[in-house]
């Protein structure tokens, strides 16, 4: 068997299958070394590397070898220190890692899963992660002492592992003799399981414990780990009681965590819980200048405010457009039109939602048990204006509705006082998870 063709076939499949910049982190330098009754054996240059495919990508690298090689019966991982040939990733994405990424961007730091990258100098601050930022920022100040346990919750590709990388490489900076580790929170689960059947819980509880930093990102699967639970809690409060800083990222409130023990969640709600939101118009418009400027291309500032206009999801999603844009922009060899934009970005722009802003009062008021001639009065009654800040700020934020057109439509308010009302719920909205959970409520209404 060619295990080298073998592996250039597969990953051309796998590069269909993950973003650009995934592919090239985590299936550069590998191969495939032998093939023995049955089991492939892929060649991978560390630790980390063998940990991250076998837990993210394991299920897509066995399914494509499989499809490629029928014979096979299991994959298995084996560390090489041995650089494969550049020729098994396809030249495609070889021009990709050596024009896009920087060489230092595909190296995590093995002692503290860091990556450099990560970093607050091409960090975005916008509304809708500044306050996230800010803490951030007295973290780093005083870590340990200020919003311990820091919470970062919101859903994917929004910058939260930027964000708490970033915080991490900052405090090694400024605190030398800091120790730092960041990990998932499967990793720390796996840790905890191969300790507990290799008689070496304390061991494991050596390990982690001697960090002064210690960055949990997707904590929303412990849900149902009890065990992980009742270690996480134990190592939470040494870490507590000697002023280390610990801190968690989520795609959700830990108040919506399925089965989250409420220790924990009293736990964390004793720091700081904050979120990240979907970066606004500016926002979107600022990482893409950064972006086009860490990549050293000039695009036309038309096109540039199309695409912030135009992918109004999340920054994963921004990124990914504007690379698309990027290998036809180099592909060409010459500038792009408007026109031949809005043709690649087609598929990847979702349809605006409309709504009539009647039938948006209509689903607040039945919700709150309200007459909807109510909300359009003049009265200050509390649960009355609560429903109207909280249709403004839908008609905002889901529907795009400008301020003044809102203004007018519900009673004939001033702008001022639409933009007063949709900030107050998205400011309450970051420390008033029952307000969260009605908003979540009401949504499912509209669809």
């Amino acid at each position: 068997m060619d295990t080298k063709q073998l592996w250039k076939n597969c990953l051309v499949e796998i590069e269909a299958g993950v973003s650009k910049a995934n592919f090239s982190t985590w299936f550069k330098n590998t191969c495939i070394l032998k093939e023995e009754i049955g089991i492939v054996y892929v060649g991978v240059p560390n630790e980390f590397v063998r940990d991250w495919l076998k837990n993210k990508y394991h299920k897509l690298i066995t399914k494509t070898i499989a499809d490629a090689y029928e014979n096979m019966r299991a994959v298995e991982y084996i560390i090489t220190k041995t650089e494969p040939n550049k020729q098994e990733l396809p030249k495609t994405t070889e021009t990709y890692i050596n024009k896009e990424l920087p060489l230092r961007d595909l190296y995590i730091n093995p002692d503290d899963n860091l990556n450099p990258r990560y970093h607050f100098n091409s960090f975005i601050v916008g509304t809708f992660n500044e306050l996230a930022y800010a803490a951030s920022q007295a973290i780093i100040e005083n870590p340990g002492t200020k919003y311990n346990p820091f919470f970062v919750y919101g859903g994917t590709g929004l910058g939260k592992t930027h964000l708490i990388q970033a915080i991490g490489n900052s405090i090694k900076e400024k605190y030398p003799n800091k120790k730092v580790h960041y990990l998932t929170l499967e990793k720390f689960a796996t840790d905890f399981i191969n300790s507990l059947q290799n008689n070496k819980a304390n061991s494991f509880k050596e390990k982690y414990r001697r960090y002064d930093l210690l960055i949990i990102d997707d904590i929303q699967f412990i849900g149902k780990m009890e065990k992980i639970q009742e270690e996480l809690f134990h190592t939470f409060n040494t870490f507590y009681e000697n002023n280390k800083q610990i801190i968690f990222s989520s795609d959700k409130h830990p108040n919506y965590i399925p089965e989250l023990a409420d220790r924990l969640k009293s736990r964390f709600a004793a720091g700081m819980i904050v979120d990240v939101s979907e970066p606004e118009y500016e926002s979107r418009l600022a990482i893409l200048k950064v972006k086009l400027k860490e990549l050293n291309v000039d695009l036309d500032q038309e096109i540039i405010e199309y695409v912030a206009e135009s992918i109004q999801g999340n920054i994963r999603e921004l990124e990914g457009s504007l690379n698309t844009i990027i290998c036809q922009y180099r592909l060409k060899n010459k500038p792009l039109l408007v026109s031949e934009v809005k043709n690649l970005l087609k598929n990847n722009i979702k349809p605006k939602k409309n709504v009539a802003i009647k039938d948006v009062v209509k689903i607040v008021s039945n919700y709150y048990s309200l007459e909807e001639a109510s909300i359009y009065e003049k009265t200050r009654k509390k649960e009355i204006v609560k429903a109207r800040q909280i249709i403004m700020y839908l008609l905002r934020e889901d529907f795009n509705v400008s301020y003044p057109l809102i203004g007018q439509k519900l009673g004939g308010k001033d702008h001022t006082t639409v933009i007063h009302s949709y900030l107050k719920i998205k400011n309450d909205l970051k420390n008033d998870p029952q307000l969260m959970q009605e908003l979540e409520q009401i949504r499912i209404m509209f669809k």
